[in-house]
């Protein structure tokens, strides 16, 4: 579903990103892992077309999207949850989730699936609340709903664990885990939370100073030298 090829980005004189690869494949998690500062969250902004990336290619279903801006990438079918959740705090759940239907047109941009609230049946509950009267755990619930409501073939998560209560990190790993299951759509987690991101992917790459550093399968992701990696 995503092939990312080689790709270099900079920042001024800085070489943030250098000759990353990466692939997630349609009913899989793959996640990506490093310390802070290490180019995670640069990489995702170069997948949603936000930060443009000097050399290499971005292939999503077979296509070459590196020169796509992001409402383009995001109508072809990627969802991306940012870090910090980034909702709308004076417009309603509601309006926040329709916003999340940009892309479709007619009807279908004006009605939420059922099958959202069978997620998050919390946000049922607070359709017509402002987003920012809604804690921290809720905006992240929001957020992730935002995105799946465009019915997105590629996820991006970019820690969405992150200050966010235990109650609702295990409400976010089981939604995650039941995408996994469901097999038609590819899922991207940047995580810092070990744990979290072990028991949900099924391959993983960890970056530092922009490289990627090693990669594996989920029954080797507790090795000595990821661990290295991530260590402060």
């Amino acid at each position: 579903m995503l092939d990312v090829q080689k790709i270099d980005q900079f920042y001024g004189s800085s070489h943030t990103l250098r000759g990353v690869s990466l692939s997630v494949k349609e009913g899989e998690c793959l996640a990506l892992l490093g310390r802070n500062g290490v180019g995670k969250t640069t990489l995702l902004k170069c997948l949603m077309g936000v930060q443009p990336v000097v050399s290499g290619k971005i292939v999503f279903a077979g296509a070459d999207i590196s020169g796509l801006p992001p409402h383009q990438r995001a109508a072809l079918g990627i969802g991306y949850v940012p870090q910090g959740r980034e909702i709308f705090a004076r417009l309603t759940v509601e309006e926040n989730i329709l916003m999340g239907m940009a892309t479709k047109s007619g009807r279908a941009a004006k009605s939420i699936k059922s099958e959202i609230f069978d997620l998050f049946p919390v946000l049922r509950t607070m359709l017509s609340r402002r987003g920012g009267d809604l804690s921290g755990g809720q905006q992240q619930q929001l957020a992730i709903a935002r995105a799946l409501v465009a019915e997105p073939r590629l996820i991006i998560f970019d820690e969405p664990t992150e200050g966010i209560q235990p109650s609702i990190i295990k409400d976010i790993g089981r939604v995650i885990n039941l995408l996994r299951e469901r097999g038609d759509i590819a899922i991207l987690l940047c995580e810092q939370y070990f744990d979290f991101a072990r028991e949900l992917a099924d391959r993983f790459v960890v970056l530092s100073r922009g490289e990627v550093v090693a990669r594996g399968n989920r029954d080797e992701m507790d090795s000595e030298e990821v661990r290295r990696h991530l260590s402060v």
